[in-house]
């Protein structure tokens, strides 16, 4: 049976890991099939945006323990972690349950966060004698230093509501209104010119990497390049005509 399977609904690719006895935990199979899948939807070019969400009570238990875990140097989960980060296409994650350890990492590499109200997290990795080791990478810029410190040394447990108030998850609702709350993210998005959405994603990934110099220099050049984009120009005509821009004409 696979571990992750994926469906489009319109023009957005559903991502679901699909393990739930397992509690979707981050197994070699599971992580090798999530590799395909998204490598999958974000070179197609009908879609414009991919939604990652498990199956069952849990989005992710995290690492595998029973097969060894996580822990290769050379491991396919941080190209996973990866390509989330860096995708062109904006991620949004549905946090259906429970996520731990890695699983926590798969949420802080969305772009667009959404949880049920009942889902719980932990950076549970101490309880085992390891550590956040990879994921903290993403999830210390997500959380910042303070927040950082005290989940990863006492791998506390914290709500979904808890998750927003640390920047974790953008927004939590009940489990019964998850995919409507998903569908709301995903019209919104729409909205927005497909090249102006990556660049928009692009821009808050590398403007805490420059310095002020290289950031005003950098945006400088890029504004000037979009504006006169036929992208710009679409949605600067559609805003003087008072209609929608082409992309956005099936909102």
């Amino acid at each position: 049976m696979p571990a992750v399977r994926q469906e489009m609904r319109g023009d957005a690719a559903w991502i679901t890991l699909d393990q739930p006895e397992r509690r979707n935990a981050l197994s070699d199979a599971l992580v090798g099939e999530l590799r395909q899948h998204l490598a999958t939807a974000l070179a197609a070019p009908e879609v414009r945006a991919v939604v990652l969400t498990g199956a069952g009570p849990a989005f992710s238990a995290g690492a595998d323990l029973k097969s060894g875990g996580i822990g290769a140097a050379d491991n396919p989960f941080v190209e996973v972690l990866k390509t989330l980060w860096e995708a062109p296409k904006p991620i949004i994650g549905r946090i259906n349950g429970h996520a731990f350890g890695g699983g926590v990492g798969l949420v802080a590499a969305c772009d667009l966060t959404v949880a049920a109200d009942s889902a719980v997290f932990a950076f549970s990795e101490v309880r085992v004698g390891v550590i956040p080791a990879m994921i903290s990478v993403l999830c210390v810029r997500k959380l910042g230093v303070q927040a950082a410190m005290w989940l990863f040394l006492t791998g506390e447990r914290f709500s979904a509501a808890r998750a927003v108030e640390l920047g974790l998850v953008h927004r939590a609702v009940p489990a019964d209104g998850l995919d409507a709350a998903v569908e709301e993210v995903l019209a919104l998005v729409r909205l927005g010119g497909p090249n102006a959405v990556r660049e928009a994603k692009q821009l808050v990934r590398r403007i805490p990497e420059l310095s002020v110099e290289e950031g005003f220099r950098w945006t400088a050049a890029k504004i000037a390049e979009l504006f006169a984009s036929e992208e710009a120009a679409e949605g600067m005509r559609a805003f003087v005509e008072k209609r929608q821009p082409r992309w956005a004409a099936k909102s």
